[in-house]
């Protein structure tokens, strides 16, 4: 036997068969193999199955890697280290669920993108907010934050799921996770969150977090948890311990300059020429790094809260004077500790940064926002060609993937997913990815009106939209897998139903929203919502009349044409190859009328006990109401632009028809979606409120009525 190999000995007995197999592992304390024999044992229990002959070995070869060996009833998982043992443990607890495991052959398994993350907005503590902490989600998942028992639940999900990065995005989260000797004051005891109503002075919230605490939310303050500063300390060690067990590196993001709860004190303010400011944020880098060995490193963020004289010389300068010398100090006691940094490319520029950070002492890359605020958009975003050629292997990039375009509705379109993760730089360029939203807190779901378990449990996000959880992880582990493995997938969840029909009726729902962003493009999650068809009221232009698709700009490096594009190439009789305004009606009609007909084949067929499945079609419903919305709604945008151009009143007369087949479908929109959601207040568009949002719906009937051929267009940001 190899010498490197460790036999796996431990057995985990499933108690309740008579033909009892065994999971051999070893040493009993490596916690991510019993994590995989736990779940062959118990996804042998739920199938009414004896538990499999398996044995599993580790030897060292490249890392989260592993094979699988089939010898008539024996299967062996060969992993060459604990994460690759654990994946190929769970690849067998997966074919006991699927029924698939008398099939299972000898294969061998290596991750495709190295490090697969997930980017979390984490709301410690009112006085310790995130980017997001003036919204419904950020506000109920404070408590969440802190309980052991979610972080349990949510790291599980990212092991089946086959992530293994976590970042917690914070504004200031130091006095909330850390004590500072030289400024012992600091330390936060007990967890805050406000009982203030945040929706009527949403507007007076900056969208760049400045200012997000604000003294009327102190003054409604409500102690969620008695906790001290040291309990805090235990808890995220604990936290980052189970972590590790299921193959998972933690790491703090942050925004700059903040300082949320230091209350001023020692002189701390936000001002960048604070030397006692600088002095504080090294001293807490320190010590985060010192107090949690297990801290795979940190991000950091060159705004938004960083004005300097200097521009990116200067910021780059504040940021090496407090992060890179506070962990260049803690690494002074732990010099073989691999401490990671990662500079994310905001408000800032690789050549500044680059020079800054020569002297490093640990790995160091950059992070770019890879698809701006929509993953759901593009299966090819272009933004990031013009970077790499100056990305080298010595300091790759991670992708944000940034998800503000699904916050309620499940989605699951495979061949969408498997295309972006393969269009991704190549390994010599890419580090990973995190994927995440700004707007919403995937904590536990208060959104659904129904997400309590038969236990009294609030379900996690995770558990909502688990298949599309599922599809970006597993994809992204191994974009070879078919889609014959995630219809098997729903068919093992909703057995009553046919899971080819309840796939294709994902995969048509699920390409609506991509299909309208890339047309009605508004890159920041401040310009486009598309599930509330929002932007912010202030800073952009609230709800999306239909001027504004009638003058909207398509989405960058994608081959589709607005409607101004569209007329100018007709007029100049220029031969069209891209998509054009009557396509995308057409595909989002195509996709709509496809999925409604399924539904309602499944209806007929499916079991209304399974609970799951219910609010699972009343999303895809959902989505293709919203998709004809859309439709009818571009259709009439196209129609006004002839209307202002020519003065045809035939023109008016179709635009008129098609805006009030618009709002039939919203009203028809908004009532599936009230069955299943509650109206919320999000921290970059404001209260999405669908029913609500009727009233603005309807108002597009008045504007293409009494619209005067002619009109200029209007201003850039309305």
């Amino acid at each position: 036997m190899h010498s490197c190999t460790r036999l796996l000995s431990l057995a985990v007995l499933a108690l309740t068969h008579t033909a009892q197999g065994a999971v051999n592992y070893e040493p009993g304390d490596a916690a991510p193999l019993k994590f995989a024999a736990v779940e062959i044992e118990r996804s042998a229990n739920e199938a009414n199955q004896p538990v499999p002959d398996v044995a599993i070995s580790i030897v060292e070869g490249a890392a989260q890697s592993y094979r699988i060996r089939r010898e008539g009833e024996k299967i062996t998982v060969i992993g060459a280290d604990e994460a690759g043992a654990m994946y190929g443990g769970l690849d067998i607890a997966e074919a006991i669920r699927l029924g698939t495991l008398n099939t299972l052959q000898s294969s061998e398994h290596k991750p495709h993108i190295e490090n697969r993350g997930i980017k979390f907005n984490i709301p410690l503590d009112l006085r310790t907010p995130s980017y997001s902490d003036n919204s419904t989600s950020a506000q109920a998942n404070i408590p969440e934050m802190w309980s052991i028992a979610f972080w349990h639940e949510f790291l599980d999900r990212m092991a089946r799921d086959r992530f293994n990065v976590l970042t917690l995005w914070n504004l200031h989260p130091f006095p909330s996770i850390v004590k500072v000797p030289e400024y012992p004051k600091i330390a936060l005891d007990d967890v805050w969150r406000t009982t203030a109503d945040l929706v009527e002075p949403f507007e007076s919230f900056s969208p760049r977090g400045v200012g997000i605490v604000k003294p009327w939310m102190l003054e409604k303050k409500e102690i969620v948890k008695r906790i001290t500063i040291d309990e805090k300390i235990a808890f995220w060690r604990a936290v980052m311990d189970y972590a590790h067990d299921r193959g998972v590196e933690v790491y703090w993001f942050t925004w700059n300059v903040f300082t949320n709860g230091t209350g001023g004190q020692y002189g701390i303010t936000d001002d960048l020429d604070n030397k006692t400011t600088i002095d504080y944020f090294r001293k807490s880098v320190r010590e985060t790094a010192l107090t949690y060995p297990r801290l795979a490193g940190m991000g950091i963020t060159s705004g938004e809260n960083m004005d300097h004289e200097d521009g990116s010389k200067g910021k780059e300068a504040w940021l090496w004077a407090a992060y890179g010398e506070g962990i260049s100090d803690a690494l002074k006691s732990q010099p073989e500790r691999k401490f990671r940094l990662i500079h994310r490319l905001h408000e800032t520029g690789l050549e500044p940064l680059f020079k800054q950070w020569e002297k490093y002492p640990g790995p160091f890359e950059v992070s770019y926002k890879y698809a701006v605020a929509h993953m759901y958009a593009s299966r090819a975003p272009t933004f990031i060609q013009k970077l790499l050629p100056e990305i080298t292997p010595e300091h790759r990039t991670w992708l944000t993937v940034r998800n503000d375009d699904l916050y309620s509705f499940r989605w699951g379109d495979p061949d969408f997913a498997r295309a972006f993760i393969t269009n991704m730089p190549g390994p010599e360029k890419l580090a990973g990815f995190y994927m995440g939203p700004d707007g919403y807190i995937w904590g536990r779901d208060f959104l659904s009106r129904d997400a309590v378990d038969a236990n009294g449990r609030r379900q996690l996000v995770w558990d909502r939209q688990w298949f599309s959880f599922n599809q970006w992880g597993r994809l992204s582990y191994d974009p070879t897998l078919s889609d014959a493995h995630f219809q098997r997938l729903l068919g093992a969840r909703h057995s009553s139903a046919p899971a080819e029909k309840i796939f294709a009726a994902s995969q048509s729902s699920s390409r609506i929203i991509p299909q309208v962003t890339r047309f009605n493009w508004g890159g920041i999650d401040l310009h486009w919502y598309p599930e509330a068809n929002l932007s912010h009221p202030k800073q952009y232009k609230g709800f999306y009349t239909v001027r504004h698709f009638m003058e909207g700009k398509t989405m960058p490096g994608e081959d589709v044409l607005s409607i101004s594009e569209w007329r100018k190439k007709l007029s100049d009789k220029k031969t069209i190859t891209a998509q054009t305004p009557p396509q995308v009606a057409t595909a989002l009609e195509r996709d709509a009328d496809t999925t409604l007909n399924l539904v309602t084949e499944l209806r007929q067929q499916a079991d209304t006990a399974d609970k799951e499945l219910t609010q699972t079609l009343g999303d895809y419903e959902a989505q293709a109401w919203l998709g004809r919305y859309f439709a009818a709604k571009t259709r009439s945008a196209i129609d006004l632009a002839e209307f202002n151009a020519s003065g045809d009143e035939a023109a008016q007369a179709l635009a008129l028809k098609h805006i009030e087949t618009a709002l039939g479908h919203w009203k028809k929109y908004a009532a599936i979606y009230d069955r299943q959601y509650l109206p919320q207040l999000l921290n970059r568009v404001g209260i999405a409120d669908i029913p609500a949002l009727t009233a603005k719906a309807a108002e597009d009937i008045e504007i293409v009525r009494t619209w005067k051929p002619g009109t200029p267009p209007s201003p850039n940001k309305k």
